[in-house]
């Protein structure tokens, strides 16, 4: 009988692949699945301690995690945590705060005091655990003494129209912190600190998810000012003035406030790969994972990845078809136009006119939050007659790509994913079928 049903459920999956849409959202689907916080959270929990458990946190899918956290302990807790506006879950002993994203506001600026109170006065006996997952920088503003929420706002919105790597722009923000870049941690001192992280970052580096408010950090400030130099960070001399200076410096993985503290990454772009490219082979598809860590700007990785689909649809090599190839990581965007979307998006429609005319080419590229940029959608579908279809209907794709608007492209021919929000965040998800 189970060999029967196995039977149906892979003719029912290699059907669906004539349903391309359906087949790259249930591989999307499977991603999201492999990093649930309940999932992740087995085999990840702390030891109790003698004395209090206090629960802290950030990010877009850190109400979910802390749902299940409070599901999976079996003692006394409290705490709260920030993430998103809308992203909120009910837990019944952790506080849920929401504030803004991807610019921090006032909300975010309180939220961040709140955290930094709750840790504050604890002792040895004491447990923090810290909750981290993808877009707690900008949910954690709280600014060096002497200078205002404007300053950190000013700072990310520099940040994100840059173009600059994930990595690089979390490794200035910590210069520019009072909770970010181990600070946290200091704050909680001398308790014991337990970091439960689902990773956004390419390379998973504990230290860089949310800017590592409880992770020691390494980086130097000639590093720094370098990147800032690097991509053309444009930035008040007061600002740049603080970041190069010895006040800017977070503690360093030897002080004695990490001894006793333990971090772990329990979820990640790498797992979620794995999980959707298994689905696929269920399906009799072959999955190629490229890289979990892709970086670049989004338009440029798009025309790599359409070349790639291009000579597999063509010549049936690297791999033979039908195939699907799947990558995860962080592109950039560097605003040049004044149009929507996010960085998503924007790879979407490099690649749908990079394959334009071209038949048997499917592709879903989407963020793993349910989110891309500042819209409601987490990304969008594309396949070779997308570009013609913009055409048609009155739009004219490049001149979209060149204003950074992808999100109209896709709006005028109904191809926007919209998932809602999934309540993690793994990063980006991209997957290109070739039948």
């Amino acid at each position: 009988m189970n060999l029967v049903c196995s039977l149906f459920l892979i003719e029912v999956l290699v059907a669906m692949v004539d349903d391309p849409r359906s087949f790259l959202t249930m591989l999307f689907d499977a991603a999201i699945k492999a990093a649930d916080p309940a999932k992740a959270l087995k085999g990840n929990l702390p030891e109790r301690p003698r004395g209090r458990t206090v629960v802290v946190g950030a990010g877009k899918g850190v109400a979910q995690l802390a749902a299940a956290f409070e599901a999976a302990w079996d003692a006394p807790l409290s705490g709260v945590v920030v993430t998103r506006y809308a992203y909120g879950a009910a837990c019944q002993q952790i506080e849920v705060l929401e504030a803004s994203h991807p610019v921090p506001d006032v909300a975010g600026l309180k939220a961040a005091e709140r955290i930094l109170a709750e840790v504050a006065g604890l002792g040895p006996d004491d447990l923090v655990v810290v909750l981290v997952c993808g877009g707690g920088s900008a949910l954690l503003p709280a600014p060096p003494d002497g200078f205002g929420l404007d300053s950190e706002i000013g700072l990310n919105q520099a940040l994100l129209e840059s173009g600059a790597p994930i990595t690089v722009m979390n490794a200035i923000r910590k210069r520019f912190s009072r909770i970010k870049g181990g600070r946290l941690a200091a704050a909680a001192a001398p308790a014991r600190v337990h970091t439960l992280i689902v990773s956004d970052i390419p390379g998973d580096d504990p230290a860089q998810v949310a800017s590592g408010p409880s992770v020691a950090d390494q980086t130097d400030a000639k590093a720094v000012l370098d990147s800032i130099a690097h991509y053309g960070i444009d930035l008040p001399g007061s600002v740049l003035d603080f970041i190069a200076s010895s006040k800017a410096n977070p503690p360093k993985p030897d002080d004695r406030i990490f001894t006793n503290n333990v971090t772990r990454v329990i979820a990640s772009a790498a797992v979620s790969l794995e999980a959707a490219a298994a689905c696929a082979m269920k399906a009799g598809i072959e999955a190629h994972i490229l890289s979990d860590a892709v970086e670049g700007e989004a338009r440029e990785v798009a025309k790599v990845h359409a070349a790639l689909a291009r000579e597999i649809a063509i010549r049936n090599r690297p791999f033979s078809k039908p195939a699907v190839i799947l990558s995860g990581g962080e592109t950039t965007v560097t605003l040049k136009g004044s149009g929507k979307g996010g960085r998503n998006s924007e790879f979407l429609l490099s690649l749908a006119l990079a394959i334009e005319g071209m038949s048997g080419i499917h592709a879903l590229a989407a963020d793993t939050d349910g989110i891309d940029g500042s819209e409601d959608n987490a990304g969008a579908f594309c396949d070779g007659s997308s570009a013609i279809a913009m055409r048609a209907r009155g739009g004219d794709p490049l001149a979209l790509l060149a204003n950074n608007d992808a999100w109209s492209a896709f709006n005028l021919t109904g191809d926007l994913f919209v998932p809602g929000p999934t309540g993690t965040n793994v990063n980006d998800f991209r997957a290109i079928l070739i039948r």
